[in-house]
């Protein structure tokens, strides 16, 4: 396909990683890079949601696969990436999704709570995005990387709501990680950027939204919360040639949230 507006979104030929890929904004994404022509690897820790949403997709004509791992062990991330290449041969594009909270009064935070937060959304992503780095984007000489973030990692959480300092942490560490290795890759043409959504409907913020939505919807300048396709054009966008001079930056999609 020529390089035309449209051409620069096209990922035909291409292999994507999704790491929680199998519900949420996970599989948003991955639905968006799919029907744009990547194919695609899921990973979630549980085979059977990722049998759902390679059903899901395949009815939208989508090619995936899913691989279950636990990205929080320390060596999930060498094998995932061995078995993601022994089955495409290449790996252009990382989505770094795969997260957890934990919610707790400060003072009373626990350290297991601290050590999984951090375990899995900043130590898990960074190993995932080390091997696939080593192993296929330096080889290749290309690739792309899209973190999500979180519009917790740019400001302090609000008084209300039950306290996730870890969390909170843990994104704000992705956001200057992205930074960092945007600044180390970029030479080697690996680009690195960030998604940060806010509130979107989800297993993990259902009872945040359930307590606190009214007061969320008032204090958003569009007047609603994320939806069903408002992930897909941007993390599209970081992920194609679409994005190609884009390399280190914070997209933030909260509908205008952190603006007041």
């Amino acid at each position: 396909m020529n390089k035309t507006l449209g051409g620069l979104f096209d990922l035909t030929g291409r292999v994507a990683i999704v790491t929680g890929g199998s519900r949420g904004l996970g599989l948003q994404i991955a639905s968006a890079l799919g029907e744009y022509g990547a194919s695609l690897a899921l990973v979630a820790r549980k085979q059977a949601e990722l049998d759902a949403a390679v059903a899901e997709l395949a009815a939208k004509g989508v090619q995936a696969e899913g691989f279950a791992a636990d990205l929080g062990a320390p060596d999930a991330a060498t094998a995932l990436t061995g078995r993601v290449l022994a089955r495409y041969g290449r790996i252009d594009i990382l989505v770094n999704n795969a997260g957890t909270v934990w919610g707790a009064p400060a003072e009373d935070y626990p350290i297991e709570g601290w050590n999984k937060v951090i375990d899995l959304n900043v130590t898990g992503l960074f190993l995932l995005t080390q091997a696939v780095a080593r192993e296929a984007f330096l080889k290749q000489g290309k690739g792309a990387v899209v973190n999500v973030a979180s519009i917790e990692g740019l400001m302090g959480h609000h008084p209300d709501q039950l306290g996730t300092i870890a969390y909170n942490t843990a994104k704000g560490a992705v956001v200057n990680m992205t930074r960092a290795l945007a600044a180390e890759w970029g030479p080697r043409n690996i680009r690195v950027n960030a998604v940060a959504p806010g509130y979107f409907p989800s297993k993990m913020t259902a009872v945040t939204i359930g307590d606190h939505g009214e007061r969320m919807l008032r204090d958003t300048p569009l007047g609603k919360l994320g939806g069903e396709t408002d992930l897909m054009g941007p993390a599209l966008l970081l992920a194609s040639d679409a994005g190609g001079h884009m390399t280190g930056q914070i997209l933030v999609v909260d509908g205008g949230a952190t603006i007041i």
